[in-house]
């Protein structure tokens, strides 16, 4: 779906064969692309049809919020699953880790796929919503941290933001194939019969399984970092990453997730929100059709522009593109709701492309900053729990509040509210500590009270 350059293209000289980083580069990317595809058709589905398939007592405007609500769930799951799975992927391996997160999550969503309605079911419906949007959230939870340390860990010197930005791209890919196949059935079934609402929204959900096969085949090929095998469990200290990581690098964890709420923020309301707003008779009225194939289009430009934020972050610095998404992503949150009541799909295309590819220039360096700002033995936790930190607000509170703002006072709000944590995103960034140059087995430099050890146990041993 989408067109970058060939990954044997752009490889830098490195100690590791061009085939591994091949190899480990379309293992990232595969397997983030699998995970989002199923994150994100339940987005698509929470739009277009939950309301009326799980809540259709509610009416249109309080089932949409419920809808929402449900789809907010998995945000706050996903710190949970941060902390069970960055605790696992720092003990036992990345690998491994990886292989698990993706097997919850597919089969979470062929079982959403599978749900009786609310009419067959009643209240059980929604409940067994709920609970797989919370596996989801946990797998996608612990999914993230481990496909950026994947790339970061393997990246030759000097291009950790060429390599981070490959399992980036796998949610741009994942958001064009959810659409296609929301688009295929779509079509095939009508854009508001009764088929669709019963059985057509149920397929992008139980085809998932064929995805999982294939990226479980590409996981089980690739092997461990050499950072991690390389890498020696600590002789004194906590044997929790996560509570080493809270005592070592809280401010770390705090500003990593302030500076990536806004990429949140812009992702999830143009994929999920936006969605929802363009096809909704009181919002700009246009059909699924329409609104699904801008995505597929948009879904391009996004992929693109974020592995070209990762190219230029190793050029000009991770926190200077970061800062300059936020900066951009201002300004545009206040005319982005004035562009969309013109009511045309060309006016819903600008506004979902701008808005995902200012998300896209901040995306790309993600991959790269969150693990060097942690050590190796806690840089899953440390990594996850500043990114999914960020996910809880950006990703499940403000897509939540921008449904409700959009109702009462109105859809102005929303802007206000994007271009708020824009600014608050940017404050973030300045003040995170820049270590992009620092080799991913160096240490950061200890907190108050520690000293570091070196008396052959290897790297990063603490002595308090």
């Amino acid at each position: 779906m989408t067109s970058v350059p060939p990954v044997s293209s752009v490889l830098p000289p490195s100690p590791h064969s061009r085939k591994t980083l091949r190899k480990v580069a379309f293992a990232s990317a595969a397997g983030t692309t699998i995970e989002f595809y199923d994150f994100f058709i339940y987005g698509t589905a929470a739009a277009l049809v939950f309301p009326v398939v799980f809540f259709p007592a509610l009416g249109a405007a309080a089932g949409t919020v419920a809808s929402f609500g449900t789809f907010a769930v998995a945000f706050f799951a996903r710190p949970l699953g941060a902390i069970i799975f960055g605790h696992y992927g720092d003990r036992i391996g990345r690998k491994k880790t990886l292989i698990t997160t993706l097997l919850m999550m597919g089969v979470a969503t062929v079982a959403i796929g599978l749900i009786p309605d609310a009419q067959t079911i009643g209240v059980a419906a929604p409940i067994l919503l709920v609970f797989l949007r919370f596996v989801q959230g946990l797998a996608v939870g612990g999914e993230w941290a481990g496909a950026t340390l994947l790339t970061a860990e393997y990246a030759p010197k000097g291009k950790r933001g060429l390599f981070g930005s490959f399992p980036q791209i796998g949610p741009s890919i994942a958001f064009a194939l959810a659409s296609a196949t929301f688009l295929i059935t779509n079509l095939t079934l009508g854009d508001k019969s009764e088929a669709f609402i019963t059985i057509g929204w149920r397929v992008p959900f139980i085809l998932s399984a064929v995805l999982v096969l294939v990226g479980l085949w590409v996981r089980t090929t690739i092997e461990e970092t050499p950072v991690f095998k390389n890498a020696k469990q600590p002789v004194a200290g906590s044997k929790l990453p996560i509570l080493e990581s809270i005592k070592r690098q809280p401010k770390e964890i705090l500003l990593a997730g302030g500076s990536l709420t806004l990429l949140f923020a812009l992702f999830y309301l143009g994929t999920a929100f936006l969605t929802s707003y363009a096809t909704s008779p009181t919002g700009m009225g246009l059909s699924r059709v329409e609104v699904l194939s801008t995505g597929i289009i948009a879904s391009v430009f996004v992929a693109a522009a974020t592995l070209a934020s990762g190219i230029l972050s190793d050029r000009f610095g991770r926190k200077k593109v970061i800062a300059t998404s936020c900066i951009i992503a201002v300004p545009w949150s206040l005319v982005l709701f004035p562009l969309l009541s013109n009511g045309t799909v060309l006016a819903f295309g600008v506004g979902l492309t701008v808005t995902l590819m200012i998300f896209a220039i901040s995306y790309g360096p993600a991959g790269a900053l969150l693990p060097e700002l942690f050590e190796t033995r806690y840089r899953y936790t440390g990594a996850g729990m500043g990114y999914n930190l960020a996910g809880v607000v950006g990703g499940g509170i403000v897509p939540l509040l921008a449904a409700q703002l959009a109702t009462s006072p109105g859809t102005w709000a929303v802007g206000l509210l994007l271009a708020g944590i824009g600014i608050f995103s940017i404050a973030c960034t300045l003040a995170l500590p820049n270590r992009e140059h620092h080799d991913m087995e160096e240490v950061p430099a200890p907190a108050s009270g520690e000293e570091i050890a070196n008396d052959g146990a290897g790297p990063g041993v603490l002595r308090t």
